[in-house]
C-alpha cells in the first residue's frame, strides 16, 4: 500500500481550473519528483495535497485513510509537512526560535527538544547559526530553516515546493545533497516539486511530469536521466 495515493485530483483558484484528474502514487521511503514548466500545476497539486486548496474531485490517501476533506493543521498532525516555495521564516526571531515554531504541532516539550536536537544534528549549519536572527541568514540558509521547521513537526511525507528557486547552482546541489541525506538517515518520504531537472534526478526514485495541469509521463529517475534529453516531455 502506498503512503500517498492521489487520485483524480482536480482543483484550481476561484473558478479558473489548474489541475486535471491527476493521479500519483508515494511508496513509504521514496523520493518522488513531480516536474514541469512553469504553469504546469505542480504547485497546484502540492498545495491541494497539503490542504491549503480545496478538492474540486478525487481523493487523497495517506496512509490508507482518506484526507481528501481533512484541514491543513489535521493533514500535519497526521505527518503531511510542507516547505513552500516563499523563504516563509520569522526574520525577526532567531534560528532557535523559528525552530521551536516549527514544533507547533508537538505537544510533548521533551519529545520537541529531542527533535530540535536532531534537526539541529542534521543540518549543521542551523546550528552553528541557532541564535542568529533569520532575517540575517542567507537565501540558502533561509531555505535550510524552513527545512528544519518542517522536520520539527516529525513529519513521514514531507512536501517541497522548489527548494532550489533563487539559489545559486553550487547551493542547489549543497541542498539537494541535504534532502537525499535526511531521507535515508530518517526513514523519510519526499514529494519533491522541482524545475532544476538534472538535480531532481540525481535524487529521485520516480518522476512524474505535468504539463497544462496533467500529468503525461512517470518514470523511475534512472529511465529519465538516460534520456540524456528531458525538454521535448515538458
Amino acid at each position: 500500500m502506498s503512503l500517498l495515493a492521489v487520485e483524480g485530483l482536480a482543483t484550481g483558484y476561484a473558478k479558473k481550473q489548474i489541475v486535471f484528474g491527476v493521479d500519483l502514487r508515494v511508496e513509504a521511503g521514496e523520493i518522488v519528483a513531480l516536474m514541469g514548466h512553469n504553469g504546469a500545476g505542480k504547485t497546484t497539486s502540492l498545495k491541494a495535497i497539503a490542504g491549503l486548496l480545496p478538492l474540486w474531485s478525487g481523493g487523497i490517501i495517506f496512509d490508507g485513510e482518506p484526507i481528501g476533506q481533512a484541514t491543513s493543521a489535521a493533514r500535519v498532525r497526521r505527518g503531511l509537512s510542507l516547505v513552500p516555495q516563499e523563504r516563509f521564516v520569522f526574520a525577526d526571531l532567531t534560528v532557535a526560535d523559528n525552530l521551536e515554531l516549527g514544533a507547533f504541532s508537538v505537544s510533548d516539550p521533551k519529545i520537541a527538544a529531542a527533535q530540535r536536537e536532531k534537526v539541529l544534528t542534521l543540518l549543521p549549519v542551523l546550528a552553528e547559526r541557532r541564535r542568529q536572527l533569520a532575517g540575517t541568514l542567507s537565501g540558502g540558509e533561509q531555505r535550510m530553516l524552513g527545512l528544519g521547521m518542517a522536520l520539527m513537526r516529525r513529519p513521514r511525507l514531507l512536501l517541497l515546493d522548489e527548494p532550489s528557486l533563487g539559489l545559486a547552482p553550487l547551493l542547489v546541489e549543497r541542498i539537494m545533497e541535504t534532502i537525499r541525506d535526511i531521507a535515508r538517515h530518517d526513514h523519510l518520504t519526499v514529494l519533491l516539486v522541482e524545475q532544476n531537472v538534472r538535480h531532481a534526478l540525481a535524487i529521485a526514485q520516480r518522476v512524474y511530469i505535468m504539463r497544462t495541469g496533467r500529468l503525461i509521463v512517470e518514470e523511475t529517475g534512472a529511465a529519465m536521466a538516460a534520456r540524456g534529453e528531458w525538454w521535448d516531455l515538458f
